[in-house]
């Protein structure tokens, strides 16, 4: 069994550090075979080990946000050359337990769990699970239907949970697996002025949606006065190359 774990790094937001750290961190956290590529549009800086693709064209409507609409993109021809099981990443997970146990997951499409929306069937895109060639039909509806898509769904990801919940395999990782930073480590005002972040029992991959992203989060950084964050040096040792 192997498995490819797939990341988009697209203009300048994140540096080719999130790619490198981000292949370390998968290397070090998963024990069976693996491809591990990233599509870009700017490959300068990354570590060999990451195979290289161009960045799959989205036809999103001009002057729509970009946000994550690309993600779609992997649904289709693109990832023809990864056959099996894939694994989508985004640059700002931070992985701090085993990753084998995603490659027994038995659907054809998986996400993580999205906290901001308890009692809805909207997922977070930051990490989800699929099988190659399979869910074409995503992408090609987007293309043919993009303003119409952007103006239902506020994102990616609400789309994406629409689309696989119709088709009946819309499936979560356990909760557990993947929390989220800021309402999962970071303790409830008022003990976040108290006590530092902390990693969830169970805990494989870590998300940073919003702010602040792990590079803050390590200093102590939340860019927002109600949302104070004790300075969290465990970050630093898993969010490494």
């Amino acid at each position: 069994m192997s498995l490819n774990v797939i990341c988009m790094k697209w203009g300048t937001k994140y540096s080719p550090e999130y790619v490198n750290k981000l292949y370390s961190m998968v290397a070090r956290h998963l024990s069976l075979p693996f491809r591990f590529v990233c599509f870009t549009d700017d490959a300068d800086g990354i570590k060999d080990g990451v195979e290289i693709y161009s960045l799959p064209s989205v036809q999103i409507p001009d002057g729509s946000p970009e946000r994550g609409w690309r993600k779609l993109t992997v649904f289709g021809e693109t990832v023809a050359q990864l056959k099996g099981r894939c694994l989508f990443l985004d640059l700002d997970v931070v992985i701090v337990g085993s990753l084998d146990q995603f490659c027994k997951i038995d659907s054809t499409f998986c996400l993580a769990f999205d906290e901001k929306k308890k009692n809805s069937k909207i997922g977070n895109s930051s990490v989800f699970l699929f099988d190659a060639l399979t869910h074409s039909p995503v992408l090609e509806n987007f293309n043919q239907n993009a303003e119409e898509v952007i103006k239902t769904y506020r994102n990616e990801q609400a789309y994406l949970s629409a689309v696989m919940d119709k088709k009946g395999v819309l499936s979560f990782f356990p909760k557990q697996w993947c929390p989220s930073f800021k309402y999962h480590c970071v303790p409830k005002f008022p003990l976040n002025f108290l006590f530092a972040p902390k990693i969830p029992i169970n805990s494989k991959i870590i998300l940073f949606h919003g702010n602040p992203e792990p590079f803050d989060a390590i200093h102590g950084r939340s860019r927002s006065w109600y949302r104070y964050i004790k300075k969290t040096p465990w970050i630093e040792k898993f969010w490494s190359e």
